[in-house]
């Protein structure tokens, strides 16, 4: 090791990171947290307020009333094809209905929480009104199944964690559906 002209050490091993202080961890640097593709230093832009609403035209935000109406949807879907499937087996229905319920009840639940005034008042309201309405919803959903036995005659489990399985999953399909129509909306105002 050599001393440099300022006074510090000098190793060919060693690697600065952000603030300016430095180690010898025998590595190349790797501080590459602003650096992009191409070694170039990222760039950020603060939007207008006409960039800003252009920008929230192109992607409006999805109502989670949607996403629960989508799922109750899906269920009644699942419970049609079930009744098409097992309409003579006892409970197999039922058992889709009971569970798409014990998605869609305790989701509305967290929707209601989570959209009401006091979440919208602040963001660290929002925040603990989320994760309340979470634990509500969690616990809703645990009761249901722990009573499903009692409430629904014959049950099936399988089809009650299918339809539940299946609900839960069309979360996913709204978030795409969401994108799909943002883009064609795009795509038109474009023309």
């Amino acid at each position: 090791m050599t001393e440099s002209t300022q006074g510090g050490p000098k190793d060919s091993h060693q690697t600065h990171r952000k603030g300016g202080d430095s180690c010898n961890s025998g590595y190349a640097s790797w501080d590459d947290d602003n650096v992009q593709d191409g070694g170039r230093e990222a760039t950020f832009k603060t939007l207008t307020r006409e960039e800003a609403i252009v920008f929230m035209a192109k992607h409006p935000p999805i109502s989670v009333w949607r996403v629960v109406a989508v799922q109750a949807a899906t269920g009644l879907v699942v419970a049609l094809i079930a009744w098409l499937l097992f309409g003579k087996t006892p409970g197999v229905v039922a058992s889709v209905l009971y569970g798409t319920a014990a998605v869609v009840i305790p989701n509305a639940l967290l929707a209601r929480g989570i959209t009401n005034a006091i979440s919208r008042s602040s963001v660290g309201a929002g925040v603990v009104s989320f994760m309340l309405w979470e634990m509500v919803k969690i616990g809703f959903s645990i009761a249901m199944l722990v009573v499903a036995n009692r409430v629904v005659h014959p049950l099936s489990w399988l089809a009650l964690l299918v339809a539940m399985m299946v609900c839960m999953k069309v979360n996913w399909l709204a978030l795409m559906w969401q994108r799909r129509s943002s883009a064609v909306m795009s795509n038109s105002a474009l023309k």
